[in-house]
């Protein structure tokens, strides 16, 4: 099936080959304007006595060192759950291994956790041109991080959990390329252009994406290292709104 844009004064006619990779973009795409992050099937959102519930409802306890903090099992690894909050309303869940270990059990892990993402269908990798993240055995991540501040680091867009009408994703990305673009260069589409069109629609998509990001980092702690992986929200998180 091949979608067709909606005839609008700037933008009348685009061909074929153009529409093939318009239908590429939103094949992956469904609205994410009102679609918030979830962390197992929980949204995150509300207030954090809510959320302390719903996670304990998950077979997670409150921490003997840490009423603050949340306790179990994760993708098959011990973590302490940590619950972020602004203005009163829940915007990030971070979930750290509780057992540190050496660096090559670490990196083994990180590469792990990346494939994981990766061929999870609900994630689309951050970055458009690469998506290996694994790090190499030779690699001294002690030496990188401590000498160079090297971040290990990986970041995902959480996909959308409910899909609409194709039809409002053709319209908006429809206006947005109009806008960006004359009727001239639409009428008569050069490769040049066909190709800066296919980068803003996918820009376009990522920026909705954008606002669900699971990303997960290496730490260290006295020469060893553990993974944190962070929730975000962006709907709740500061954005200068207080200032």
């Amino acid at each position: 099936m091949y979608y067709k844009l909606k005839a609008q004064p700037m933008c009348r006619i685009i061909n074929v080959s153009f529409l093939v990779c318009i239908q590429i973009i939103l094949s992956l795409s469904v609205y994410a304007q009102k679609d918030i992050t979830q962390f197992l099937g929980i949204p995150i959102d509300g207030y954090k006595p809510e959320m302390v519930k719903k996670l304990k409802e998950k077979g997670f306890a409150i921490s003997p060192s840490n009423k603050d903090v949340l306790s179990g099992e994760f993708n098959g690894a011990n973590v302490n759950v940590f619950i972020a909050t602004n203005n009163n309303k829940v915007c990030r869940i971070m979930v750290s291994d509780v057992i540190t270990i050496d660096q090559a059990d670490v990196k083994i892990k990180f590469n792990n956790l990346c494939r994981q993402f990766l061929n999870n269908p609900k994630y689309i990798s951050a970055s458009l041109s690469d998506s290996s993240f694994t790090i190499s055995e030779d690699e001294d991540i002690s030496y990188e991080m401590s000498v160079n501040n090297k971040r290990y680091q990986a970041v995902f867009y959480q996909l959308p959990a409910k899909e609409i009408d194709s039809t409002i994703l053709i319209n908006d990305l429809n206006d947005y390329l109009s806008k960006k673009y004359t009727q001239e260069q639409l009428s008569s589409l050069t490769d040049e252009t066909r190709n800066n069109m296919i980068k803003d629609g996918l820009s376009f998509m990522l920026n909705r994406y954008s606002k669900k990001v699971v990303w997960f980092i290496i730490n260290e702690l006295y020469g060893k290292y553990y993974i944190s992986i962070f929730y975000d929200n962006e709907y709740n998180r500061a954005n200068g709104e207080d200032l």
